[in-house]
């Protein structure tokens, strides 16, 4: 009989041991994918982009060219990239023991500015006033439009998503090595780079 008590407790110590090991993983799990969800913050990169903005104007007299006055200038477009890490869904967290794999949603860019404090007029090659002719604040105007969108129409071939994603990885491989993972895998689910619809600044150059 005290064979069989020995038995029985012995069995309840074991099977307390397995349920307890299985919580701990359970949490170490859940705190393991919160601090993942919470890095969205952290893995945001920044780049600059210096733009040149040039136009010119012509005036014509009956058809017949009189004076060509021209504008040049510089800009600098600001950029945000990053990941919205809380949408990660559970099959994108693989953990086995000390190995984990994560699979990263695409890279976004997250802001764009294109602040008009930054724009500086070349006044050495300028010449936006010339006889009957002249590059007037709304013609400027014009051609800082065209430079932004020929910014924002370039940024998928700008390396963004490479920086970004080796970014990405630097500091989620920093993060994991924290809870003492020996083999960390990061995969991204895309090489593209999707742009947010964000509302821009209005980059009028009025007062």
């Amino acid at each position: 009989m005290d064979s069989l008590k020995k038995r029985l407790l012995y069995i309840t110590v074991i099977v307390t041991i397995i349920l307890s090991a299985t919580a701990c993983k359970k949490d170490d799990r859940g705190l393991v994918i919160g601090k993942i969800q919470r890095a969205s913050d952290l893995v945001v990169t920044e780049f600059v982009v210096d733009k040149v903005v040039f136009g010119r104007k012509e005036k014509n007299i009956l058809f017949v060219p009189v004076n060509e006055a021209s504008f040049l200038a510089y800009s600098r477009a600001k950029i945000k990239t990053g990941l919205n890490l809380e949408r990660l869904k559970e099959e994108d967290i693989i953990i086995d023991g000390n190995k984990i794999t994560l699979h990263l949603p695409t890279i976004e860019v997250i802001n764009f500015s294109y602040p008009p404090e930054d724009f500086v007029e070349d006044s050495l090659v300028s010449n936006p006033k010339r006889f009957l002719n002249s590059i007037n604040l709304e013609d400027q105007e014009t051609y800082f439009r065209l430079a932004e969108m020929d910014i924002r129409d370039q940024l998928p071939y700008m390396g963004l998503v490479e920086t970004s994603q080796n970014h990405a990885r630097k500091l989620m491989f920093t993060l994991l090595k924290s809870f003492a993972f020996d083999e960390i895998f990061i995969h991204f689910k895309s090489d593209s780079l999707k742009i947010r619809q964000i509302k821009l600044p209005d980059n009028s150059l009025n007062p």
